[in-house]
């Protein structure tokens, strides 16, 4: 196969969907989400930790003061690979953050 045909390749692929997972270990507290590339999300939500510009204020301030140790990342569960390779995923997606958080039951008080 040569060059060109591995980038196509590539580029028709799509990742699988999915829930993620960002908790502070010493607070207990939890970001739970969803997203069409949950890897790709959790190493934003990293990068954007590390860099002090993550929007959410309380996040931010665990990561300031307790640092990268202090919390875990983790793809909670992903959807299964679908039919069809273009195919709109968001409901589905959205029917499994609400599984999980039925499932995980964060109180208010322990999220983000």
């Amino acid at each position: 196969m040569d060059r060109k045909e591995e980038v196509r390749k590539y580029k028709e692929m799509s990742p699988l969907g999915g829930v993620y997972q960002v908790s502070h270990s010493p607070s207990g507290r939890s970001l739970l989400g969803a997203s069409p590339n949950p890897q790709a999300m959790l190493n934003r939500i990293q990068a954007q930790l590390s860099m002090g510009t993550h929007p959410n204020k309380p996040l931010q301030a665990d990561w300031d003061s307790d640092g990268k140790e202090a919390f875990e990342f983790r793809i909670v569960d992903l959807l299964p690979a679908p039919d069809e390779p273009a195919g709109d995923i968001t409901e589905d997606l959205k029917v499994l953050h609400e599984l999980w958080q039925d499932k995980i039951q964060i109180a208010a008080e322990s999220s983000y």
